[in-house]
C-alpha cells in the first residue's frame, strides 16, 4: 500500500500543472479613455500578462463608454478613474453597483486642473480667478480634452454659468494630443494659453507651466489632487481570481508613469516603452506578481522575468 500511495504521488507531482483559469480567461479586455497615463499603465498591466501566458487586449473609447462597457462585462479592467475629476461620471454606476471600484489607489498624488505657461503666472495669470482680466491675450479660448471627458465638463459648466466671469469663453474641445499640440505651439510663441493639465504626464518636464490655484470648487483642493482607481467589471475577479489577484495588486508611482510615458509621446508603442521600463526596474514585480501565477498555473515571477529577457 505503501509503495503503491508514494507511485501515486510521484505522478502527480510530475503531472502538468492545471489551468489557474477558463479559457474565457485567456483575454483581459482593458479600457483606455486615450489619455497618455492610462496607455502608460495598460502597457506594464500587458506586458506582464503577456509573460504569465494571457493575451491582453485594449479598447480605447469616452469615459461614459468605459464605464458601460464594464456594466455590460464587455470590458474587465480601466486603470483610470482619477478621483474627484471622473466621479460625476462614475458615480450612478457605483451607486447601482454595476461595476467595481476596487478599494485601494493605482496611483496617489496626482492632479488635474487648469495650467498656463510659466511666463504667463508671471505676468498675472495664477489663479481661476485671473483667467478673465486676461480674455484678450487668451482670444476667450480655454482648451479642453476629448469630448464627454468631466475635465471639459468643469470647464463648460463655468462657462455657462459665468463662473469669475468666464462667460463668453469657448472651450476648445479635441484631445489630449491635439490640445498638447496647441499649448506647445503657445509656450513657442510665447503667448497666452489656459489648458488641462496633470500630472503624471511628460508636460510637466517638457514644458515650465504653472498650475492654477483657486480651483478647488470645480476639480479639488491641492490644485485637483487626485487619486486613481482601478475598476473592474463586477464578476471579473470572481472569474478570472488569478488575473483579477495582477490587476488588484498594482501600484504605481507618478515618477515610474512619467518616465514609461515619455517614449510614449514620440510615438514609441506602449506596450514596447512599458517592457523597456520593465527591463530597467524589474524589482516592481515583487509586488506586482504575490500570489500571481502564469495562466497555466505555474511560478508567475520567474516566468515574467524569462519572458523580459527575451529580445
Amino acid at each position: 500500500m505503501k509503495l503503491r500511495t508514494t507511485g501515486l504521488l510521484l505522478c502527480l507531482a510530475s503531472a502538468p500543472l492545471l489551468a489557474a483559469e477558463p479559457e474565457s480567461c485567456r483575454s483581459v479586455r482593458f479600457a483606455d479613455v486615450g489619455w497618455t497615463d492610462i496607455a502608460a499603465t495598460t502597457g506594464l498591466a500587458s506586458v506582464v500578462l503577456q509573460g504569465l501566458g494571457y493575451t491582453p487586449t485594449k479598447t480605447i473609447a469616452s469615459e461614459p463608454i468605459v464605464f458601460a462597457g464594464l456594466k455590460s462585462k464587455q470590458l474587465d479592467a480601466y486603470l483610470g478613474y482619477w478621483d474627484p475629476s471622473q466621479t460625476p461620471a462614475i458615480t450612478p454606476y457605483i451607486q447601482a453597483k454595476a461595476l467595481q471600484v476596487l478599494p485601494t489607489p493605482n496611483l496617489d498624488g496626482a492632479k488635474y486642473t487648469l495650467a498656463v505657461p510659466s511666463y504667463a503666472a508671471d505676468k498675472g495669470l495664477r489663479t481661476f480667478a485671473d483667467i478673465a482680466r486676461f480674455r484678450k491675450e487668451l482670444d476667450g479660448k480655454i482648451y479642453g480634452i476629448e469630448a464627454g471627458s468631466q475635465g471639459n465638463a468643469q470647464i463648460k459648466k463655468m462657462i455657462d454659468n459665468n463662473e469669475l466671469g468666464l462667460g463668453g469663453f469657448k472651450l476648445i474641445e479635441s484631445s489630449e494630443a491635439g490640445m498638447l499640440v496647441e499649448a506647445t505651439k503657445a509656450f513657442r510663441q510665447k503667448r497666452m494659453v489656459v489648458f488641462l493639465a496633470w500630472e503624471p504626464h511628460p508636460m510637466n518636464f517638457m514644458m515650465k507651466l504653472t498650475y492654477l490655484s483657486g480651483g478647488d470648487k470645480q476639480f479639488g483642493p491641492n490644485y485637483g489632487g487626485s487619486k486613481v482607481y482601478t475598476v473592474v467589471a463586477n464578476d471579473f475577479q470572481q472569474r478570472c481570481p488569478n488575473a483579477g489577484k495582477l490587476v488588484g495588486n498594482l501600484k504605481y508611482t507618478l515618477d515610474m508613469e512619467n518616465h514609461v510615458m515619455a517614449p510614449i509621446m514620440q510615438k514609441i508603442d506602449p506596450k514596447i516603452a512599458a517592457r523597456q521600463w520593465l527591463q530597467r526596474n524589474p524589482q516592481v514585480l515583487e509586488q506586482w506578481l504575490d500570489g500571481v501565477t502564469t495562466y497555466d498555473g505555474k511560478p508567475g515571477l520567474s516566468a515574467v522575468k524569462a519572458y523580459l529577457a527575451q529580445q
